[in-house]
C-alpha cells in the first residue's frame, strides 16, 4: 500500500491494548479478604491461575469477586433483603494475578440466595475479570464441587453439562478448606463467561 503522495508503502502500526496499568496505579485498592477471620460461617480461601489460550500464564490481570454472607445475605442489600449480613463480611475482594498468573483470595463459604423470581441459586461467588486487551471485563461465577444444590441452580443448569467443569471449585486433597478454580481465557477448556 502506498500513500496518497506515491512514496513508500505506508507500515502499519501496532494495535493498541488496554493496560497493562492494574499493578501500577491501582494496587492500593488491592484486598483479597471478602471476610475478617472473626465473621461467622466456614472460612475457606480460593486459588488459583488465570491462563490464556497458549496455557501462558496472565500476570497482570485482577479478579474482583463478591457474594452472600454464610446466610445467603448481600452486603449490598436487595429489594426483599430486610436482614443485614453477619459482622465483619465485606461482600467483596479485589485480587491481582501474580508473574504466573495465579491468584488467591479468603472467604467464608456463602450460603444459598434467593433467586430473582423462582427456582433457587447454589452458594456461588460472582467474578469479574480485568485485563490487558479487553475492553469489557470478563463474568463468571465460581460454583463448589462439593454442593448439592448445584443440581437445582438455575444459571448452572443453562451451562451445556460439558462445560459446567470450568465453573467448579474443587476442595484440594490435602487442605479441605482450600478450594481450586483456574480461569482458561481460550482453547477447548475454556471457562465459561456470561454477557452482562
Amino acid at each position: 500500500m502506498s500513500n496518497q503522495l506515491g512514496a513508500s508503502p505506508l507500515t502499519p502500526t501496532p494495535s493498541q491494548t488496554v493496560g497493562p496499568f492494574f499493578h501500577l496505579g491501582l494496587s492500593w485498592l488491592f484486598d483479597t479478604r471478602v471476610a475478617d477471620a472473626d465473621a461467622p460461617g466456614q472460612h475457606i480461601s480460593v486459588q488459583g491461575r488465570i491462563l490464556d489460550g497458549d496455557r501462558a500464564p496472565v500476570p497482570d490481570a485482577v479478579l474482583e469477586v463478591w457474594q452472600a454472607d454464610a446466610n445467603g445475605l448481600y452486603v449490598a442489600p436487595v429489594a426483599d433483603q430486610r436482614v443485614l449480613p453477619a459482622r465483619n463480611f465485606r461482600g467483596c475482594a479485589r485480587c491481582p494475578t501474580d508473574e504466573l498468573g495465579a491468584f488467591q483470595f479468603s472467604t467464608v463459604r456463602p450460603g444459598r440466595v434467593p433467586p430473582p423470581e423462582s427456582g433457587i441459586q447454589a452458594p456461588h461467588l460472582s467474578v469479574q475479570i480485568f485485563m490487558r486487551g479487553l475492553l469489557r471485563p470478563l463474568l463468571s461465577r465460581i460454583y463448589f464441587a462439593d454442593e448439592r444444590a448445584n443440581l437445582q441452580d438455575l444459571v448452572l443448569g443453562r451451562v451445556p453439562e460439558s462445560r459446567r467443569h470450568t465453573l467448579l471449585a474443587r476442595p484440594r486433597a490435602d487442605q479441605r478448606d482450600v478450594f481450586e478454580w483456574n480461569v482458561m481465557l481460550q482453547g477447548p477448556d475454556e471457562t465459561v463467561f456470561f454477557d452482562a
